[in-house]
């Protein structure tokens, strides 16, 4: 069953999928790109899921997940394990295994500590922090391995339908699908509407975290650049593309070092005539 199936209203690209325990999850399929669209069905993008469980799971389960792609730390993935349907794939790209006290690896920490998340966050640093993050994406070895691994699965057949995430879905996850569908021809303006809806599909899914976080003595407005995504996150990484590599399929082929043939895959696979 595909996003367009199990979306409880209407049909649109990015919309969210509504699965108790999974925040986030959207099929990453659905806008246009040029002469034709992304395949449905076929990709999806979520936070991690380890609450995952009954009903939920059953409903997840439709889904036909064949492997799931987790882009968290070590730390990440023992605080919350995933819950996984029995047969899934299961594998881990740690993203920001070279840099593992990056902003987008720290949340779980700062929503729990306010004096950490005032030292870390406070005075303008917590924007500053996810740009550099975003940076890292196109530099760290960690990130550029990952990354590469990760499309290259993709790419097979066999691998799909496939659900990659990290902790929240909106920065490791983000630059996954910014970047997937920049390859695949998705014009800027979408991409970037893309990228936004994470703001729409997790900031309420969060919001009880903020409260408990006011409640034990912090500053909400601390954790505003933390749990949504902004427009100079996305940037931040597509100027640092631009200035390493010039465009996205350089990206692809001498940054993450694909082959021709799994960038052609991905393209074949998984753009459909309009």
């Amino acid at each position: 069953m595909s996003a367009d199936t199990i979306a409880t209203t209407g049909v649109s690209p990015g919309m969210a999928i509504v699965v108790e325990g999974i925040p986030n999850l959207r099929d990453v399929g659905g806008w246009p790109t040029d002469g034709g669209r992304v395949r449905t069905g076929a990709v999806y993008r979520s936070a991690e899921f380890s609450a995952l469980a009954g009903s939920a799971a059953d409903k997840f389960s439709e889904l036909g997940i064949r492997a799931v792609y987790d882009l968290r730390t070590a730390d990440e993935r023992a605080a919350n394990a995933n819950v996984v349907p029995q047969g899934t794939e299961y594998i881990v790209f740690d993203i920001l295994a070279d840099r593992p006290g990056a902003g987008p690896a720290q949340m779980l920490q700062v929503l729990s500590d306010p004096a950490a998340a005032e030292k870390l966050l406070g005075d303008g640093k917590a924007v500053k922090m996810f740009e550099q993050s975003y940076r890292q994406f196109l530099s760290l070895p960690s990130a550029i391995t990952g990354y590469r691994q990760f499309f290259t699965l993709l790419a097979e057949k066999e691998h799909r339908p496939a659900l990659f995430h990290c902790t929240t879905g909106k920065d490791r996850t983000g630059w996954a699908a910014a970047a997937l569908l920049m390859m695949l021809g998705v014009g800027d303006d979408d991409v970037r509407a893309d990228y936004l809806l994470t703001n729409d599909s997790l900031v309420p899914a969060l919001q009880p975290m903020v409260d408990r976080f006011a409640s034990i003595g912090g500053d909400p407005e601390l954790l505003a650049p933390v749990i949504g995504v902004r427009e100079e996150y996305l940037d931040a990484a597509r100027s640092e593309m631009q200035s390493r590599f010039g465009d996205v399929e350089t990206y692809f082929s001498k940054g993450l070092g694909l082959s021709s043939g799994t960038i052609d895959a991905l393209r074949a696979d998984l753009v459909v005539s309009a």
